[in-house]
């Protein structure tokens, strides 16, 4: 598909993300809104040029001889697209206004000539529906365009002087220091609320200040902000936080592996509130995993889904779309992990609650929705699950020594006194349980009972405080992902098949940060710091991680970002800056 409101793709690490909680836009290289879903983060696209969709909202020099870059400001989802062209610079400083609302999106983006004059263009041209849903209604009043595009109401300021020509085009010339406002405002009903850009500017960047802490207690501070906004700007005001903005972007091309992750998955959840609850800082985002997560468990009790809509409902089935989606794969919405059942969910909630009461914020709420978890993993400890992995249902080691681990933190931190030895014994039980048919011959921990492959998750369980660190077990299965799963400094999930590791898939990001963390708690101050530099440059350009990342290639795969990933790396940069364990 081509034409003037078609972009073509680039690789992931040129991508950019702006979020205000409630949905986020994937901005590329170009100047271009590469991907936007409204009103909700699971809604259909209004800008899907990513997945080879219509619709265009895009800002850029004239000037065709120029070179792209940008970075983030400090603490914050503000980003700044920068070109150099043959005559200057020019920046575009672009955000989505916040404080947030579900039906109503404020799209900021401010141009400045940086140095030297600057000639702009901008085009927009919106198609919800994925690309199904022209613009109607186009018309100007006191220098506002208004529109509809299927559902969405729209309204373009800042931009009077605009041509129609397949949407509108603007046309600017800037002197050197001047800049220019644009502010395009998506809602569900129609608005006539004040789109002042200064207000909206000034309160933006106030609200990233007081949700941002400087994490300069951290290993890698600008990085460690990045992560922490980055959660923040996935989090709903409601309590769920989306595993990634994005849907379809391929593990491996030609797979059939790609996925909608714009949902909340209760694992990734508590990684990320247990990550702000080891920083310690600013403990929003742990107040609001706990409640998500409590509200899920108070409502479904051992039917807990591990994912549903950040508000709190079902994640639809899955469902393919005819659109050409972002090469190596194809789009599709919806997810099947509806259908699953994951022990170690149940788990990692009570880990959850536990650093909570550590930090004396654990609510009523919660306190009774860790015992649901008890009783949960009392009644099904035994039961085969999809595991962390959302593979075939098997009793997978790693889903019960994450109970082991929750069970024993919860005991120490919310467990009634005649609670505690209960809670304790059930974690002996599975322990001993699972060491009888899981423990290799060799001493590590083996995936299954009936599969004997070694598994990077299990090095987090200790971690957690299922196993001592001088646990024979615990040492055994250290030493041997090392041995097996780790290439060039980068760590991978299991041995897929009998091809060499990347061959199958790529470095599971999120796995090289259970190695440091593992190494820490070890001791091994120095081979955890050199592991976490080595996964510092898996990041995007833009200082995103995705789930997946190609050695050979180095390029990055899977959705973008990947929340988990910057959760475990805000906490291993906490913990490596503590010191020793």
């Amino acid at each position: 598909m081509t034409g003037p409101d078609v972009v073509k793709p680039h690789v992931l690490r040129e991508y950019s993300l702006i979020a205000d909680g409630e949905r986020g836009a994937v901005l590329g290289p170009q100047g271009n809104i590469a991907w936007m879903c409204f009103p909700a983060w699971e809604s259909p696209a209004v800008f899907s040029g990513l997945v080879g969709g219509r619709g265009l909202y895009s800002v850029h020099p004239v000037d065709e001889w120029r070179v792209w870059g940008g970075y983030y400001e400090d603490r914050s989802l503000i980003w700044r697209n920068r070109w150099v062209t043959g005559d200057g610079v020019v920046e575009c400083r672009e955000a989505l206004a916040i404080p947030a609302r579900r039906d109503r999106a404020v799209l900021l983006r401010r141009i400045e000539a940086v140095r030297g004059p600057a000639r702009i263009r901008a085009r927009l041209d919106p198609r919800a529906g994925f690309g199904a849903d022209g613009m109607t209604g186009l018309r100007a009043e006191d220098g506002v365009w208004t529109a509809r595009s299927g559902p969405v109401h729209l309204r373009w300021c800042g931009a009077a002087r605009a041509a129609e020509d397949d949407g509108l085009v603007l046309e600017l010339e800037l002197a050197e220091g001047q800049t220019h406002d644009l502010v395009l405002e998506l809602s569900t009903g129609g608005s006539d609320e004040p789109l002042d850009a200064g207000d909206l500017w000034a309160a933006t960047e106030a609200a990233w200040l007081k949700n941002v802490p400087r994490c300069d207690d951290t290993l890698a501070s600008r990085d460690a902000q990045l992560a922490y906004a980055v959660l923040t700007g996935l989090t709903s005001e409601g309590g769920g936080m989306v595993a990634a903005a994005t849907t379809s972007l391929p593990e491996r091309m030609g797979d059939d592996r790609n996925y909608d992750y714009r949902y909340a998955w209760i694992r990734d959840q508590c990684y990320a509130g247990l990550a702000v609850a080891a920083h310690g800082a600013r403990p929003a985002l742990l107040d609001t995993a706990v409640r998500f997560v409590a509200e899920r468990l108070l409502a479904d009790g051992d039917r807990l889904r591990p994912a549903y809509t950040v508000a709190g409902d079902p994640v639809p089935a899955e469902e393919h779309h005819d659109l050409p989606g972002y090469p190596g794969s194809r789009l599709v919405t919806g997810n099947r992990v509806q259908g699953q059942f994951q022990l170690d969910a149940f788990g990692e909630a009570l880990n959850l609650f536990a650093a909570a009461a550590r930090a004396d914020r654990l609510t009523v709420d919660a306190a009774r929705a860790a015992r649901v978890a008890v009783d949960a993993i009392a009644r099904h400890w035994r039961r085969p699950d999809a595991g962390i992995w959302e593979t075939c249902d098997r009793c997978w080691t790693h889903s019960r020594l994450a109970c082991v681990g929750g069970l024993r933190a919860a005991a120490a931190a919310i467990a009634g006194r005649p609670e505690i030895s209960e809670w304790l014994s059930l974690a002996e039980s599975i322990l001993a349980d699972t060491t009888r048919t899981s423990l290799s011959p060799a001493g590590h921990w083996r995936r299954a009972p009936d599969d004997d492959r070694i598994d990077a998750s299990l090095l987090i369980p200790p971690v957690r405080g299922a196993l001592p660190a001088d646990d024979p077990r615990t040492i055994a299965t250290l030493e041997t992902v090392r041995d097996r799963l780790v290439d060039d400094g980068f760590v991978y999930r299991y041995q897929i098949d009998e091809r060499p590791l990347g061959a199958a898939e790529g470095a599971f990001m999120l796995c090289g940060f259970f190695l440091a963390l593992a190494e820490h708690q070890q001791g091994h101050t120095a081979q955890a710091v050199r592991r976490f530099e080595r996964l510092r440059s898996g990041c995007s350009t833009t200082g995103l991680f995705t789930e997946e990342y190609d050695i050979r290639q180095r390029q990055l795969r899977a959705n973008l970002p990947q929340a988990f990933v910057h959760a475990l790396f805000l906490e291993t940069a906490t913990r490596l800056a503590a010191g020793p364990r």
